[in-house]
């Protein structure tokens, strides 16, 4: 009995689970690779951690300064490294491209979406050892930690839809030049690093609306067993706006 070896040709897209982790895991690499992705990313955070232990003053305290780190860690990747990534794919024609494959539009977001909540997750972790390892003893509750997380992926969805929809409307050099200094000013003035009750206090008000403040205010109660819903209200309705946005003003095309 002779066997048969069938050649026919069998054409055909991957299932769509799998489409969609591939992109993922090469989003996520190419991420990694990226010098000014890592700057952002664990570089500055982990260079503030040390910086404030070092010089101390307003930042001595590591129940202060490593939520604080954390939080800014999430807002540049989900808002700095999603624009100004999205901003130049957009430019050299890959979302158009990609968008006509099997992948699809809506497999290209998720498998973006899935990329920067594992980058997210690993710095967040790294610099959590790092804290520790420099003395952070922080006191979460587990209702702190559910608080935690969910503040976390509100504000990343919040930051990425503001970070789309940003890239979907200027040209990749604009989009560069905006999201680094909107990423300085909001490292500055938007409450991530610095508490709010250090601004002055006609400021505070104002301040107090970002949602970069929403998430180094929670981030900073929740480590030492607060539990304030305000930070989780106010994020949830950046995230409808930046996914609004994101819905309204992105364009694939350049």
């Amino acid at each position: 009995m002779t066997a048969t070896l069938d050649l026919t040709p069998a054409p055909g897209a991957a299932p769509a689970g799998r489409r969609v982790l591939g992109h993922a895991r090469i989003q996520a690499t190419l991420l990694v690779r990226n010098g000014e992705q890592l700057l952002l990313a664990l570089v500055i955070p982990i260079g503030l951690l040390v910086l404030g232990r070092i010089i101390g003053g307003t930042f001595r305290e590591l129940s202060v300064l490593a939520p604080s780190v954390l939080a800014l860690a999430v807002w540049s990747s989900a808002f700095t490294s999603v624009a100004i990534g999205t901003g130049y794919e957009r430019r050299y024609g890959v979302l158009e491209r990609l968008a006509c494959t099997p992948l699809g539009r809506s497999g290209l977001l998720t498998g973006k979406a899935l990329a920067t909540s594992a980058v997210v997750a690993g710095q967040l972790l790294v610099i959590a050892v790092a804290a520790l390892a420099l003395g952070w003893r922080p006191e979460f509750t587990p209702v702190g930690v559910l608080l935690a997380v969910l503040a976390v992926v509100l504000a990343g969805v919040a930051f990425s839809g503001l970070a789309l929809a940003l890239a979907g409307r200027l040209r990749a050099e604009a989009t560069l030049a905006l999201a680094n200094v909107i990423y300085v000013l909001l490292l500055a003035g938007g409450a991530l690093v610095l508490p709010l009750d250090r601004y002055p206090g006609a400021l505070q008000t104002v301040v107090a609306l970002l949602p970069t403040a929403a998430l180094g205010e929670g981030l900073r109660a929740y480590a030492v067993a607060g539990a304030p819903l305000w930070p989780l209200l106010s994020l949830l309705i950046w995230s409808g706006l930046g996914l609004l946005a994101a819905w309204k003003g992105f364009r694939w095309t350049s």
